[in-house]
C-alpha cells in the first residue's frame, strides 16, 4: 500500500469548511482523501486519478464513504478539471489537492516500468490507456531530444553522453537495457560518488516526458485557482524541483491567490524516518482572494 506523505499537514490546511466540497486530483491509493473525511465529518470528495490499479484500491479502501455519498470516484486526469467540476454541477469548491510523485504501486511494480532496480517493460505511463510509453521515447526520439530531455527535465549532467549511448544501443526494450546503457555512458567514478542510483535521473526524465508532467500541472493550476471559492485553498505536493518552482511562481505571480505557505512545508525527521521516499517532497499552498 502506498504511503501518502504530509496527511497531517494537508488536513491542517485544507480542513477550512467541515462540509465544504474539495477534490483530491491525485486520489491514489486514497490516503488524502480518508484522512480528510474523518477530519470533517461533513465534507465531500471527488477523486480523481487515471490509474485504473489504484482506482481499484481506493474504491475499496473508501467504500463505506462512497456508499454514503461523501466521495465520488472517477477516473478523470487533474488536467481536465474544469471541464470534470461543470459535468458535476459544481460552480465552486472549498479546497483542491494534487500530489504529484509517483507512487509505491508504480515504484514497486515492475510490470509499470517504472523503477530501474528490477527489469520490466519500458512503459512509465500513469494512465496506462496512454497511448506514448517510454520504449517510444527511447527508440524513436532523436539524440538531440533525448540529451534534451535528460538534460532540462533530469537536471543530468552527462545528458549527452548518455542520449548518444541509448541511441547507439538501440532497440532498447526493458529497464534493465536502459540501465545498462546510461551505465556505460557515465564514468565509474562519477557513479560511484553519487548518493542515488546512477540511473535515477534519466529515469525520472523520461517519465516526465511520456506524461507530459511539467505541462499538465500548468494547466491544472489555471484551473484549480478558477475552481476555488473566495477563501477555498489549493496545496500542491511536489518532488521534484522543477515541479517545484512552477508551483511557487504561479501562486507567487497569480492575482487571485494569496500564497498561505512562505516556504515549502516539508517532512518532518519522524516521517522521513517512517516512509524515506517522503524525504524530497514539499507542500505549497494558496487561498483563493
Amino acid at each position: 500500500m502506498h504511503t501518502p506523505v504530509l496527511v497531517a499537514e494537508i488536513v491542517r490546511f485544507l480542513n477550512t469548511n467541515r462540509d465544504g466540497m474539495y477534490v483530491d486530483c491525485t486520489l491514489g491509493a486514497g490516503g488524502h482523501s480518508l484522512a480528510l473525511l474523518e477530519a470533517c465529518a461533513g465534507c465531500r470528495i471527488i477523486g480523481l486519478d487515471v490509474d485504473p490499479e489504484a482506482l481499484s484500491i481506493a474504491k475499496e479502501r473508501l467504500s463505506v464513504y462512497e456508499r454514503s455519498g461523501r466521495i465520488k470516484i472517477l477516473r478523470e486526469s487533474y488536467v481536465n478539471l474544469s471541464s470534470i467540476l461543470r459535468s458535476e454541477g459544481i460552480k465552486e469548491v472549498d479546497g483542491i489537492l494534487a500530489d504529484l510523485g509517483v507512487s509505491s504501486m508504480h515504484l514497486d511494480n515492475p510490470s509499470r516500468g517504472f523503477s530501474f532496480k528490477e527489469e520490466g517493460p519500458l512503459d512509465m505511463r500513469m494512465d496506462p490507456s496512454s497511448e506514448k510509453t517510454a520504449y517510444d521515447v527511447v527508440n524513436a526520439y532523436s539524440e538531440r531530444d533525448l540529451a534534451r530531455i535528460i538534460s532540462e527535465y533530469g537536471q543530468e549532467r552527462f545528458a549527452r553522453r548518455i542520449a548518444r549511448e541509448i541511441v547507439r544501443s538501440r532497440p532498447i526494450n526493458t529497464t534493465k537495457d536502459l540501465v545498462d546503457a546510461i551505465s556505460r555512458a557515465i564514468p565509474f567514478s562519477e557513479k560511484r560518488k553519487r548518493k542515488r542510483h546512477f540511473a535515477t535521473k534519466t529515469f525520472q526524465a523520461i517519465r516526465i516526458e511520456v506524461n507530459n508532467e511539467l505541462e499538465n500541472i500548468k494547466k491544472f493550476l489555471v484551473q484549480a485557482e478558477d475552481a476555488l471559492k473566495l477563501g477555498g485553498r489549493v496545496a500542491v505536493i511536489s518532488f521534484h524541483s522543477l515541479e517545484d518552482r512552477i508551483v511557487k511562481n504561479h501562486f507567487r505571480n497569480s492575482k487571485k491567490l494569496k500564497v498561505v505557505t512562505k516556504k515549502p512545508v516539508t517532512p518532518t525527521e519522524r516521517e522521513i524516518q517512517i516512509n524515506p521516499r517522503s524525504r524530497s517532497a514539499k507542500l505549497r499552498v494558496a487561498e483563493r482572494i
